[in-house]
């Protein structure tokens, strides 16, 4: 998988959080915001315990969905484990290759990469191709060209395609997105494998407990919270990226419950709606990026409901700058200083200060799958909007893939 980009994971604390020390050790409500997540998943979960003594630190590593780490995944149900002995990846490939014609599933049966395939690619008149992760360019799966006979038995395969020309195969996290001609014909598929990948919530897993902690790390966060916390947990999925196709949720989960959502412009009102219906302690969001969705989510931490969600961003400034999501990081409001504090702060009188508390009392970057950094939000906004760097926490892992964690680190200075 390719990281050009990163991610951010926000949270906010609940009234009963607390501090103590530097290190991090609270009842959270996160957001999880997301760049570019390239592949949905599906997993059985299977869950794993380790120790690990870091730093004088205990802590308890529970193996869950990571985000893009796919090792030695065979063809059917399959599950594996990484050399670490600390990733588990499982699929219904076998679901994904019965949509395909006869000969292009023979061709990926027998592909040594099929563990790392990414998607299968036809379009009407070209060669079809198959894409895998960690590779560039293009690979052709045979040297004729796609039929529309083909992309027709394809999407009879699949079924009916919503509005937004997306349609999933039911009971797995497989995701197929159609091309249409002006006419509304199909004349390509973009056929992305669903896999759910284990090993990486333990980054921040001591940040789950006692109460909770991307669309990835965020099934496996649903099936913890769930089953191991025992918290009623609600996931609102509006595009079943999380839950997968289908009435019935993915086992992935484990016993969080789902509420679909006909249409996007519609999530904000089911989060509330949620909240006010179901009794959840933890509701979990795919993608928040509309200003009524960032009003619903203050709206749910103010009444003591934890939060998980996704949206659009990549470091810390991109969400202070962002008009829309900058009310969760507290937002921003231009400010005239008195000539006393302007020269305090050796800076102009009219200065970018915070304009209200955060939703989201924490924030983790994550730079790439190994190397997250955390913000105390409110501390770590007030520093950037006056020009200098806060200090963050950095949890990363070693050559022998434990989780190690660096207290305090000049947010300049992280760099994976």
């Amino acid at each position: 998988m390719s990281w050009s980009s990163s991610a951010i994971i926000l949270l906010s604390a609940s009234p009963k959080a607390s501090l103590a020390g530097p290190s991090l050790s609270l009842n959270l409500n996160p957001l999880i915001i997301d760049i570019n997540i390239i592949m949905s998943r599906k997993m059985k979960m299977k869950r794993r315990r380790n120790s690990v003594a870091v730093s004088g630190l205990q802590l308890q590593q529970l193996g869950v969905v990571g985000m893009g780490v796919v090792v030695g995944v065979a063809p059917t149900q399959s599950h594996s484990q990484s050399q670490s002995d600390s990733h588990i990846v499982q699929d219904d490939l076998d679901a994904l290759l019965r949509i395909l014609p006869c000969d292009l599933r023979d061709n990926l049966l027998n592909e040594p990469k099929i563990a790392q395939l990414l998607e299968v690619i036809l379009d009407l008149g070209c060669f079809p191709e198959a894409r895998y992760l960690g590779e560039f360019g293009r690979r052709y799966l045979r040297n004729t060209k796609v039929s529309m006979k083909e992309l027709e038995h394809a999407q009879n395969a699949v079924g009916e395609f919503g509005g937004d020309n997306r349609a999933g195969i039911e009971g797995t996290l497989h995701r197929i997105s159609a091309i249409r001609s002006t006419k509304g014909m199909i004349v390509g598929l973009t056929c992305r494998v669903g896999r759910a990948v284990s090993g990486h919530v333990d980054m921040i897993y001591d940040l789950l407990q006692p109460g909770v902690g991307k669309t990835t790390v965020m099934r496996e966060i649903a099936h913890v919270l769930a089953d191991e916390f025992h918290k009623r947990v609600v996931i609102v999925d509006t595009s079943n990226e999380i839950g997968g196709d289908g009435n019935i949720p993915h086992s992935a989960i484990g016993g969080a419950r789902r509420m679909q959502v006909p249409d996007s412009s519609m999530q904000h009102a089911v989060m509330i709606e949620a909240v006010e219906n179901h009794m959840p302690e933890v509701i979990m969001v795919d993608e928040i990026g509309t200003e009524a969705e960032a009003h619903a989510c203050r709206s749910i931490a103010e009444r003591g409901v934890m939060l998980i969600g996704t949206a659009h961003g990549q470091r810390l400034e991109n969400i202070i700058k962002n008009p829309i999501l900058s009310d969760l990081v507290g937002g921003v409001e231009t400010v005239t200083l008195g000539d006393g504090e302007a020269q305090a702060r050796n800076t102009q009188k009219t200065v970018l200060e915070r304009q209200a508390p955060p939703t989201f009392h924490f924030l983790i970057e994550m730079r790439d799958r190994h190397y997250w950094v955390t913000h105390q939000t409110q501390k770590s906004v007030d520093i950037l909007l006056r020009g200098k760097n806060p200090q963050v926490e950095v949890r990363k892992r070693n050559e022998k893939f434990k989780v190690v964690i660096e207290k305090s680190k000049a947010y300049d200075k992280c760099d994976p």
